[in-house]
């Protein structure tokens, strides 16, 4: 079962632009996002698909230099550019991740990986309300295709999968049941405005840039230290149109 992950990443954004090159500790966002997802087992290859707006170069200099393999794809088109994308690679599953989650459970999706063996459908999905930001998405490519094929609408080509959400009697899912100790939605992990960044800047100098630290203990960190937490509480993400 060949099995790639396919980072999301640009520089534009409505909040925080540049963020996915911001430095993290000793490193950088998109270092975090790149170097967890290599931990995912049964994985093949990790790729970044980022656009082919000139603001973006930035990125494909960023992953030249580091030796990881990227795509240039559509920027408003998000579900296009993920598509030709993951068709270059022709795997059987893709694991979509986003490049502002610096602290994506590696474990998680590797127990996924094995979950899609086991069960071989359409996608997985995960059961347990979790912090925004730790979780990654399981596809086939044929349900991509299928997606890519069928999704017509400006939600569905700005947010990959959000077809197999909203239509979810079309297709089979596996079901994984989120580790309880993960299991606290009220925490926001991610990075997409300064409060965010500030809150996974102060993480990452705590864990003295261990980018491979277990989200379990980034989790406990937060629960800790509640003042930490609390740099972000009051975020809300932006809905989908």
């Amino acid at each position: 079962m060949k099995t790639i992950v396919i980072i999301q990443a640009r520089m534009g954004s409505s909040r925080l632009p540049g963020k996915v090159l911001m430095p993290l500790g000793q490193h950088q966002v998109l270092d975090y996002v790149v170097q967890r997802s290599r931990q995912i087992k049964g994985v093949d290859e990790v790729v970044v698909a980022t656009s082919n707006l000139p603001g973006d170069e930035a990125i494909v200099e960023w992953c030249k230099h580091h030796q990881v393999p990227f795509f240039q794809g559509s920027e408003e088109d998000v579900l296009a550019r993920y598509y030709d994308c993951a068709r270059k690679y022709d795997p059987d599953y893709i694991i979509r991740i986003t490049s502002d989650c610096p602290f994506v459970d590696y474990l998680m999706a590797s127990e996924v990986i094995s979950l899609l063996k086991e069960q071989p459908l359409d996608a997985a999905k995960i059961i347990g309300e979790l912090p925004r930001g730790i979780i990654s998405e399981m596809i086939s490519f044929d349900t991509l295709t299928y997606i890519y094929s069928h999704g017509k609408e400006p939600r569905h080509r700005e947010h990959v999968t959000y077809y197999a959400n909203e239509f979810s009697e079309k297709f089979q899912f596996a079901h994984y049941s989120a580790p309880t100790n993960l299991q606290h939605p009220q925490l926001r992990i991610t990075i997409d405005t300064v409060e965010d960044y500030q809150l996974c800047k102060t993480i990452a100098e705590h864990f003295n840039g261990d980018m491979l630290v277990s989200t379990e203990e980034v989790i406990q960190f937060l629960f800790k230290n509640p003042e930490i937490a609390a740099l972000n509480a009051h975020i809300e993400q932006k809905p989908v149109v």
